[in-house]
């Protein structure tokens, strides 16, 4: 019998994606190696050491009596919380599953074949990834000092340019644009472009920084129309595998941003979560404290090694060991995890999440015997 059938057929732009590479679980490196999974330290997601919060865990269980229905779909009690938190409108607020939905969700609403999106080089990948599924162009803007260039950034607009991303703080690098810097950047885009090209700016880790570069960015908000915030309960809030995200945009962009956003994609347990979470202070403190802690302990360490890396803003360090791929290996036989970001155009270069003091302890001391062999 001849076979007659035809190959998938997919559009191009699809099929050339590669997929997003997340960081090497632990249950898959002791399997790698044949290692104890309780003796690996995972330091290559930016995820929180300190677990998750007991106040978001209680009011998780207690969710679960209600785990035979469907979520609420539009997430009130979360979307009241973050409205009060924030000083903003409900409608205001737009819910993802993650913030990585929130990137998705913009590009799926703003981007089709035909127009372009600005992200800078060394920026967070699933820019290129949410670009790259819309059949969109894309315009990468050469980084500096390994962050955003605003200015070239905004000379790159074009034409068909609809949306235009900013991580602050900056992953994988760690860089930070000051906050009077973004707002005469918005206000340039807006007086040239107006609404026209909708920026989003990225904070994933703005929980992370020195009280002395924290600005309102939701008072920016207030300020520009084509202005998408997005945050995340991911990182600082303890909530990754829970995949809560938000974003505050005026209610026009709002209302684009639910139109296409999946129904029920904040499920019941990881809204009462993060409702929990937005309300611990002291969990949010306690959080910011440990990592500052840990940041200056891996510093002092690559400083020792004589190694350069990125003063970070975030929860993790960019750092250059110059074979990275050896180096990364003898790391994980040691059952340490980093995240290698050869991806990301840094081939010579690791990111080290920021773990528990004996974490850090347990890279550095593997780190210091495997560039001394």
């Amino acid at each position: 019998m001849t076979n007659t059938s035809k190959p998938l057929a997919a559009p191009a732009h699809v099929s050339a994606i590669a997929p997003y590479q997340a960081g090497k679980p632990i249950e898959e490196l002791a399997r790698e190696f044949g290692l104890d999974p309780a003796g690996i330290v995972k330091l290559a997601s930016n995820e929180n050491p300190l677990g998750m919060p007991q106040s978001a865990r209680a009011a998780m269980l207690a969710a679960a009596e209600s785990l035979a229905r469907y979520p609420d779909p539009n997430g009130f009690d979360l979307k009241a919380a973050l409205a009060a938190r924030y000083e903003v409108p409900m409608n205001w607020i737009t819910l993802g599953n993650g913030s990585n939905d929130i990137l998705e969700i913009a590009a799926l609403a703003l981007l089709e074949p035909g127009t372009s999106a600005v992200y800078a080089q060394h920026s967070f990948a699933v820019y290129r990834l949410a670009t790259q599924a819309r059949g969109a162009r894309h315009i990468v803007v050469p980084a500096k000092d390994y962050g955003h260039d605003l200015n070239a950034m905004f000379d790159a607009i074009a034409d068909d340019t609809r949306l235009l991303f900013i991580a602050n703080p900056n992953n994988p690098t760690g860089t930070f644009v000051p906050g009077e810097l973004v707002a005469a950047f918005l206000e340039r885009v807006h007086a040239a472009h107006g609404d026209r090209v909708t920026v989003v700016l990225d904070e994933a880790y703005n929980e992370y920084l020195e009280p002395q570069f924290r600005f309102d960015s939701t008072a920016l908000v207030r300020r520009y129309p084509n202005l998408i915030v997005s945050r995340t309960f991911s990182k600082a809030y303890g909530l990754a595998g829970l995949r809560v995200g938000f974003a505050v945009a005026q209610p026009t962009l709002t209302d684009l941003l639910n139109r296409v956003r999946q129904p029920f994609n904040v499920n019941t347990l990881a809204q009462a979560a993060a409702v929990a979470a937005l309300g611990d202070a002291a969990y949010l403190e306690q959080a910011y404290t440990s990592n500052k802690a840990g940041k200056a302990q891996l510093c002092e360490a690559f400083d020792r090694l004589k190694l350069r890396y990125v003063p970070s803003y975030g929860n993790f360090v960019l750092v250059h060991v110059g074979d990275a791929p050896r180096i990364n290996l003898a790391l994980l036989k040691r059952g340490v995890i980093v995240r290698p970001v050869a991806g990301d155009g840094l081939p010579e270069w690791l990111r080290v999440s920021i773990g528990l003091p004996q974490e850090n302890a347990r890279f550095i001391d593997a780190l210091t015997a495997i560039l001394s062999e």
